[in-house]
């Protein structure tokens, strides 16, 4: 096979140097493989096997788990800290738990290139974010459905929870007000005041899709968000 672009979402040791990854490429979406050697002292693999850095791959095997034959870098890793970092492992903790393995999703690939070019400025990364988780969602036939269960456009002035289910909206005192839903089904998803419902929204859109175990990366943000709160130095 042709060397394919590549990032790494997650690895953890295997063996005595080897190393189980989980790899977000162009043309096959997610792939896991055996990293062979990689967590042996001095490896050049090893240096070149790292989050938000960009590579090229190749691998064999005809299984769900692959072996990778050639990792090469292919450009500088995005520098991220803090709060950008955080949002970088959520982006790859959500993509390695939603993504069905070898599940083409190149549009997936090209959001998430272009929001790590995005997560250094803090003004981008919520846009960054639900266009990824968007773009997830659309891969998976997950899509909020913008009516009512029988299709039905929403009311402005009513207020409006997603049932998980139908994946369309449906009547909630503790909802998001139909005008704006409105907006949102119509892509504004950046207009100004919209970034709290569009994130309730995709929430909501990924919670079926993720169950009931918690994202570490949430948990590691809410921390960081009491630190700032009580005045202390955030610390990852």
């Amino acid at each position: 096979m042709q060397p394919e672009p590549a990032f790494l979402l997650h690895k953890r040791p295997y063996r005595e140097t080897s190393a189980l990854v989980e790899l977000l490429t162009l043309h096959h979406g997610r792939v896991r493989a055996v990293a062979q050697g990689v967590q042996r002292p001095g490896s050049r693999s090893r240096a070149r096997l790292q989050p938000f850095a960009p590579l090229h791959v190749t691998w064999v095997g005809e299984g769900e788990l692959k072996r990778l034959r050639l990792m090469e870098g292919h450009g500088s890793a995005a520098l991220l800290a803090g709060e950008g970092l955080l949002c970088g492992l959520y982006a790859n903790e959500l993509l390695t738990r939603v993504l069905p393995v070898e599940l083409p999703v190149a549009e997936v690939f090209a959001f998430y290139t272009a929001m790590l070019e995005v997560l250094p400025r803090p003004e981008g990364r919520a846009g960054a974010l639900r266009r990824l988780e968007l773009a997830a969602l659309e891969a998976l036939d997950a899509w909020p459905r913008f009516t009512d269960p029988e299709g039905g456009e929403l009311d402005p002035q009513g207020r409006y929870v997603l049932d998980p289910v139908s994946r369309a909206f449906v009547a909630g005192e503790a909802g998001i007000d139909g005008r704006t839903l409105r907006l949102l089904a119509r892509g504004d998803w950046s207009a100004p005041g919209l970034a709290g419902p569009a994130k309730a929204v995709t929430r909501a859109a990924l919670a079926p899709l993720l169950g009931s175990r918690p994202l570490r990366s949430r948990e590691l943000m809410r921390q960081l968000a009491q630190r700032r709160r009580a005045g202390l130095r955030p610390e990852l």
